[in-house]
């Protein structure tokens, strides 16, 4: 019987910088099935391991603003502003109901029509 070839999938090398917004696995506490392997964090510095010659990340948790020494970036993604911008950038303007958006473009709306309404961007 021929043996399979086994593949991997092999994500590029992402090198993130100061403040960059990024999600984190903790990896053994989600194969563990452990709750709280999973969170958003902010890139405080990246350093490099001395014995393993690897790219490292220290990270602040944002839920709890706690510290995370010396993360691996195989299990960091960063989050695009863009993404968390989606919402907001796709808001219906023309549509009566305010329920068809989400609270966070309902809420920016209502703060810039609150100021100047002449400040809200022009519909693509």
């Amino acid at each position: 019987m021929a043996q399979q070839p086994q593949t991997q999938a092999v994500q590029p090398t992402t090198h993130y910088l100061k403040g960059d917004l990024v999600l984190f696995r903790d990896v053994e506490r989600f194969w563990l099935g452990l709750p709280g392997h999973t969170f958003v964090a902010r890139v405080e510095r990246s350093w490099t391991n001395v014995h393993s010659g690897k790219l490292l990340y220290d990270l602040t948790e944002l839920s709890g603003n706690r510290h995370r020494a010396g993360m691996d970036p195989d299990y960091m993604r960063l989050l695009p502003a863009a993404d968390a911008m989606h919402d907001i950038d796709t808001a219906p303007l023309t549509e009566p109901d305010t329920g068809a958006m989400t609270p966070a473009a309902v809420a920016w709306l209502r703060q810039h029509l609150g100021k100047d309404s002449s400040a809200l961007p022009a519909r693509p």
